[in-house]
């Protein structure tokens, strides 16, 4: 599974973005994706999935309310609707996969499959 992440940019604190996930493969709709995000000198960190079907979601207590997770299976691509954006939320974000058919959002450990990253930076 190839997945590559775009969207990223450069937007005021307060503005939104939406970062998409395009992967490759016909069993990507199979498939649960997450969302992680790697601020400078930190950790990459969970921020949210999506299970194979889009009915379930999962998100960090720092994005709830204010992120949006979807998909759309028949362009093999999940998305990330980012809004009311803060400084904080400056990093490097990712999307993943554990390749699992028929998964619903795996814990963070599991994801296994992962695209290269586009760059968020939010200015206050």
């Amino acid at each position: 599974v190839q997945l590559q992440a775009s969207g990223g940019g450069l937007v005021r604190a307060g503005g939104s973005l939406r970062l998409s996930c395009a992967a490759s493969g016909r069993t990507f709709s199979s498939y649960a994706v997450g969302w992680f995000r790697q601020a400078p000198g930190k950790e990459r960190v969970f921020v949210t999935a999506i299970s194979w079907s889009g009915d379930s979601t999962n998100y960090a207590d720092s994005v709830k309310g204010r992120f949006t997770v979807s998909r759309d299976n028949d362009k093999n691509t999940v998305y990330l609707q980012m809004n009311n954006l803060k400084p904080e939320d400056t990093a490097v974000y990712y999307c993943a996969t554990d390749g699992v058919a028929g998964s619903t959002c795996p814990p963070p450990g599991q994801y296994r499959y992962w695209g290269q990253g586009t760059l968020v930076t939010v200015s206050s």
